[in-house]
């Protein structure tokens, strides 16, 4: 499909907007949509406030009110075709006259989709395809999450060089360095919920809040969730509510990651932010769902500790595991402290050689 320098401006436009600070991460998608005249002029802009504000199309079409006729509608992801907590846009568009529709993302949720059919069907030019790969990136964890029926998974681990993420006796605060921790509650606050293990809460007594640089609880914090079978004292800092500003806690009571990850999508949870210890992290891995690893190694050695992934399963070198690596940042140390490095990968599948 062809696409005019005006759209094209709009479009990158849309999806600044869409990226606008202050917009929740989910549990819906962030959208953003600009009214062109024919000429190429702006009409309006709007955006996607969160779940139960109005979706970026009705937001421009109420500003740009009448001047809305004869417009082209340039937005980041395909209008919904369904009554949720709004109205179909695709039948707003119509409503107010809208001639051409450009989307950048075909909507992957099978109960909102079909808008772009709509409108076609009524007579709107739709054209589809501008700047996908940027629409898609921008909402990279919520189409995952609908595409897959599951959350993303990011699993987050610190390390020494020889690859423990404890001492001998247990010990691990603080495997990493101030401005790791600092970047790890960053991270934090783009999932919406933090996992650990049942032995992960009842030997660290985790708070699993996310905090400033300052050290205090953020107003936003997401799902504390904690996997596995046993009983847990109600002691524990993962119940105490009043840590993370009123934050709820769940406790799965399975040890099977599929489980796990299906109770807390029904939960409309999309992204896993995975911090328990070597056997959650073995059996995610294992199961095939960990989707992103960040890793922050410390310029350390220990010999002998527990390691940062419990037993694969892997009896020769042919078998490992071997993510590629996506990003590589070095954080300044603080405090006096030696700098750390964070890797970020992406899994790949387990080749023989």
């Amino acid at each position: 499909m062809t696409f005019t320098a005006a759209e094209q401006r709009a479009m990158s436009r849309a999806l600044e907007l869409a990226a606008t600070p202050g917009v929740p991460l989910g549990p819906n998608p962030r959208v953003g949509c600009v009214l062109l005249a024919d000429d190429g002029s702006v009409v309006a802009e709007g955006f996607h406030g969160g779940a139960g504000t109005p979706h970026a199309e009705a937001d421009a079409l109420a500003r740009a009110g009448a001047a809305a006729r004869g417009t082209t509608a340039v937005v980041t992801l395909e209008p919904c075709n369904h009554t949720g907590r709004t109205g179909p846009c695709a039948q707003a568009l119509l409503a107010a006259g809208v001639r051409r529709v450009v989307l950048a993302q075909s909507d992957p949720n099978p109960v909102a989709a079909g808008g772009a059919a709509t409108l076609a069907a009524a007579g709107v030019d739709v054209a589809t395809g501008l700047l996908a790969d940027e629409a898609r990136a921008l909402n990279r964890v919520w189409t995952f999450a609908v595409e897959h029926g599951r959350p993303f998974v990011t699993w987050k681990f610190a390390t020494t060089l020889d690859g423990r993420s404890a001492a001998a006796d247990g010990t691990s605060r603080w495997v990493s360095s101030r401005a790791a921790r600092l970047d790890t509650h960053r991270l934090r606050a783009l999932s919406d919920t933090m996992l650990v293990g049942t032995a992960t809460v009842a030997v660290d007594d985790p708070a699993l809040t996310v905090r400033d640089e300052e050290d205090q609880p953020l107003a936003r914090q997401p799902l504390r969730a904690v996997m596995g079978l046993r009983d847990l004292a109600a002691d524990r800092r993962i119940f105490d509510a009043a840590l993370a500003g009123g934050a709820e806690t769940v406790h799965l009571r399975t040890r099977d990651p599929h489980v796990a990850l299906a109770e807390l999508f029904v939960r409309d949870r999309q992204h896993v932010f995975l911090e328990g210890g070597p056997t959650l992290a073995a059996a995610f891995l294992a199961a095939g769902l960990v989707d992103e690893i960040v890793v922050y190694v410390a310029p350390a050695l220990l010999g002998a500790g527990l390691p940062a992934v419990a037993d694969l399963g892997i009896t020769t070198i042919t078998q490992a595991f071997r993510p590629t690596v996506t990003d590589i940042t070095v954080l300044p140390g603080l405090d006096g402290e030696q700098p750390n490095v964070r890797l970020t990968l992406t899994p790949a599948p387990r080749t023989e050689t």
